[in-house]
């Protein structure tokens, strides 16, 4: 006897293959997932699968804005449409991989360890290569990023601490750096210096 779990709602059903429709949300029963471990492997290869969607995604949105910027909004709506579906490949494959996704606690913790392993571990060895290289434009660019990545993690280690308050916090976003601040932005970014009319409210 095996084991499904719905990946919408969470219903476990019991039974060699998944039902239908989830009786508890109606979902399809493509969105069932077996609990059953995978092997290293399999892990492996579905980790660099998950990756490989999730940066489409984001190549694709940079796509788009460019059809955009070229009066192309055909095109612009095909990147779209396909940065979504490759958002909802790399949801699905995420769906698989044990221990990525935990209670809002566990992800604090797991985003902020993350974090500090980028500032730390990551980026060093990419700006000394930028350094021998002679690109200070490269350089700047993973130091902001660097930077950055240390901010995160503490706004992770402040909304452990607003999760226990029930404190409401509005975020903005620089869009020049990715900077992101948890009250209301400063007329300068403190990383990249711009000015405030580059963040946005993230609601």
């Amino acid at each position: 006897m095996k084991e499904w779990k719905c990946t919408v709602c969470g219903y476990v059903h019991k039974g060699k293959k998944p039902p239908e429709a989830c009786p508890q949300c109606g979902a399809n029963l493509n969105r069932f997932i077996m609990l059953e471990p995978l092997s290293d492997e399999l892990e492996g290869m579905l980790r660099m699968a998950f990756a490989g969607e999730a940066k489409a995604q984001v190549r694709n949105q940079a796509f788009a804005k460019q059809a955009e910027a070229e009066g192309l909004p055909q095109v612009a709506a095909l990147f779209k449409a396909v940065a979504e579906a490759e958002r909802v490949h790399a949801e699905e494959y995420l769906g698989y991989l044990e221990g990525v996704v935990g209670t809002t606690e566990d992800n604090l913790k797991a985003a902020f360890e993350s974090e500090m392993a980028a500032k730390q571990d990551y980026y060093p060895p990419i700006i000394a290569a930028a350094i021998a290289a002679k690109r200070p434009d490269l350089e700047w660019s993973l130091i902001r990023g660097r930077d950055v990545e240390g901010r995160h993690a503490d706004l992770y280690k402040d909304a452990l601490t607003a999760l226990a308050s029930g404190r409401e916090v509005i975020y903005h976003v620089c869009q020049v750096c990715g900077f992101v601040f948890d009250r209301e932005p400063p007329n300068e970014c403190p990383v990249c210096l711009t000015g405030k009319k580059d963040f946005k409210k993230i609601e």
